[in-house]
């Protein structure tokens, strides 16, 4: 089997070949860290960390860095409306990140780099591209200048003289052609800000990464993704900035994910139809989030709907009794001799050979899922029968522990609690409502419902049973 990558900059399937043979270098955009995500940034949060497990899968050593932004017009804004600094805005919401990577069944990053923790970096990247002419100071501000790098628009398939017609920019005397964009901004008053060659100031946006790539992944990226939406401007410039200064390719694949639309309707702070991550994770299982990204191709839209979130609920929970009567008979089991059916063996290999096989052809996880639900039906046909032998459901759980690794769409079943260990968790769950522990209530909530154990508010206070 050969992994084929949909590469966005030659709009074709190519078979994947890391710079380094069994060593893959990936960096994908991370948040700008003055809010709490939503779900339009939870869709590459997963199907990036499901890149990630497969590649690990295939045996490949993954070297994944996902970039924090905590410094921007965005995080100055907030730290003044809450009263605070830059800094402590951009800790409160690295924090309730970190929570969310665990709301949706996520690893952390191999890496996660703060533009603030690399200023260095940044300003002599600056400073080479201005010695080589590819930038230029002026005003206090630096700017890239676009007319240096010929291939400026190729990963958006757009041309300087179609974005001088396309695009309406703001005019501005500082710069030699208003395509131009900023490297590095002067200092305003009141401002966060760091010394540099040109004056006292910080970066512009797409600088950042492309002096952290560099710096975490070197001079050329195995894969880079992100959001569709950040082909242009953000990428574009990353090109743009990388290869002027290093004369090689960014990144050899580029990979971006869809839209989220919400009730059919696009995602926008405009129409005031966001959904944080915060909210989702309140509301729904991890696997069933995981579940709902991933039955949709990673490049199409992806809608969010409480039908679609239903369906997801329902599909989770159709895997997981599976899982959980294959652990219930494995556990009665009194059939141990001989190996694995010769019928089942086959069946079994032919389900993972075709779940192996989607997953090469460029991360297809809904066809993914698909040979999951495979499985679910010839664990269904074994547990049916009167007698079920231990090496047929050894083989049934190592075949679906090998799928669920990469996908993580299922909670394997837990030992269960015992009576007076629900009542302790419980309530220590309502001290951390009174305490504001938010975190500690919600990961309570979460371990309760994984044992499947419900909660009830009642008149009388919480009670709960057992699903």
């Amino acid at each position: 089997m050969t992994l084929q990558i949909y590469n966005t900059m030659t709009r074709e399937k190519e078979k994947f070949v890391p710079v380094e043979p069994d060593k893959v270098n990936m960096y994908v955009c991370g948040p700008t860290v003055y809010d709490y995500i939503h779900i339009g940034n939870a869709r590459p949060v997963i199907f990036f960390d499901v890149v990630r497990a497969y590649l690990e899968d295939r045996g490949y050593a993954v070297n994944y860095v996902v970039n924090f932004t905590d410094v921007d017009d965005k995080l100055i804004r907030k730290a003044e409306a809450m009263d605070t600094t830059v800094q402590e805005v951009a800790e409160k919401f690295i924090a309730a990140y970190y929570e969310d990577l665990e709301g949706l069944g996520v690893e952390k990053a191999t890496l996660n780099p703060r533009v603030t923790e690399n200023m260095d970096d940044i300003v002599a990247f600056i400073g080479e591209l201005v010695e080589t002419g590819h930038a230029y100071p002026s005003g206090g501000d630096v700017y890239f200048r676009t007319s240096s790098f010929e291939e400026y628009g190729k990963l958006s398939r757009q041309n300087l003289d179609q974005l001088q017609f396309g695009i309406r920019i703001e005019v501005d005397a500082r710069k030699e052609n208003q395509e131009d964009f900023v490297l590095w901004k002067g200092v305003k008053p009141g401002e966060i800000f760091w010394e540099s060659p040109w004056g006292p100031g910080r970066p512009g946006w797409h600088i950042e990464c492309s002096a952290m790539a560099r710096r975490y992944l070197g001079d050329t990226l195995d894969i880079h993704g992100g959001g569709q939406d950040l082909q242009f401007p953000h990428h574009e410039c990353e090109i743009a900035q990388s290869e002027c200064l290093t004369g090689h390719p960014l990144s050899n694949y580029w990979m971006h994910n869809g839209y989220v639309n919400i009730d059919n309707e696009k995602m926008s702070k405009s129409l005031g139809n966001g959904i944080t991550v915060q909210d989702l994770r309140g509301r729904y299982k991890k696997e069933a989030l995981r579940y709902f990204v991933l039955s949709t191709h990673y490049r199409n839209p992806l809608n969010f709907s409480q039908d679609n979130m239903q369906q997801a609920l329902n599909s989770v929970e159709r895997i997981e009794n599976a899982v959980a009567g294959v652990h219930h008979r494995l556990g009665a089991a009194t059939d141990a001799s001989g190996g694995v059916t010769p019928t089942l063996r086959v069946k079994l290999d032919a389900v993972l050979n075709d779940f192996y096989a989607k997953m090469d052809d460029d991360f297809n996880t809904p066809d993914a899922v698909t040979a999951l639900f495979e499985w679910v039906n010839e664990a269904n046909l074994v547990l049916r029968g009167e007698v079920a032998r231990k090496a047929d459901l050894d083989a049934l759980l190592e075949a679906f522990a090998k799928m669920n690794a990469v996908l993580r769409v299922a909670a394997e079943p837990g030992a269960e609690l015992l009576d007076e260990e629900v009542e302790a968790l419980i309530a220590e769950r309502v001290e951390a409502r009174k305490t504001k522990n938010w975190s500690r209530s919600d990961e309570i909530r979460d371990l309760l419902a994984e044992r499947g154990i419900a909660l009830e508010d009642t008149p009388q206070g919480m009670r709960w049973r057992r699903k």
